[in-house]
């Protein structure tokens, strides 16, 4: 699944610059990081949140969480949710781990942590499992003009650390001639 022309066509109409990354199957910002080998606050993820009766695109940085209530407060809505996988399908015609932050496409408003107006450049998801978008934020602020506020808290630490393998210890294994299976030799 590569990254759908009518992104591209609309970043490249308001000369917007941009690289595509190219990268294996991910389906969280959490695993395009890791995949990536960046930060989680270079990386933005994108929720497609319900207020009231209305969408928005809701871009935080990968090591933030959604603050709802912050969110509610700030588009004075009276009820607010995460949207549900099949809206995502049906409104906006993507699979869950591919929305986009570009509201000018989906024809809703975006919100923005003031987090990510912080950085220089993020890579944002582009309707594609396996390739992301690597731009700058006052360009993606110019074509969005998004609300910004402060509407996530960090709830992971910004480092991405590998599990560490335990190993198993090896036994020493002898074959015997009978033809029977090896069997581990005992200590003596």
């Amino acid at each position: 699944m590569s990254i759908p022309k009518k992104i591209l066509d609309n970043l490249n109409k308001n000369k917007i610059k941009y690289d595509i990354l190219k990268h294996k199957t991910v389906y969280t910002a959490y695993d395009l990081a890791n995949t990536l080998k960046k930060k989680l606050s270079e990386i933005a993820k994108t929720l497609v949140v319900k207020a009231d009766q209305n969408y928005y695109l809701v871009v935080v940085p990968a090591h933030f969480r959604l603050d709802l209530g912050k969110l509610k407060k700030l588009l004075k809505a009276k009820k607010i949710e995460i949207a549900k996988e099949n809206i995502m399908q049906k409104i906006f015609n993507v699979k869950p781990g591919a929305i986009t932050p570009f509201g000018t496409i989906h024809k809703v408003g975006v919100v923005v942590d003031q987090a990510l107006v912080k950085t220089q450049k993020i890579i944002i998801g582009a309707g594609s499992f396996t390739e992301s978008l690597h731009l700058k934020v006052k360009d993606f602020l110019k074509l969005e003009n998004p609300t910004k506020a402060n509407i996530g808290k960090k709830f992971i630490s910004e480092v991405i650390s590998k599990p560490k393998l335990k190993i198993a210890k090896k036994k020493k294994v002898t074959a015997r001639k009978s033809g029977r299976r090896a069997s581990p030799k005992k200590k003596k």
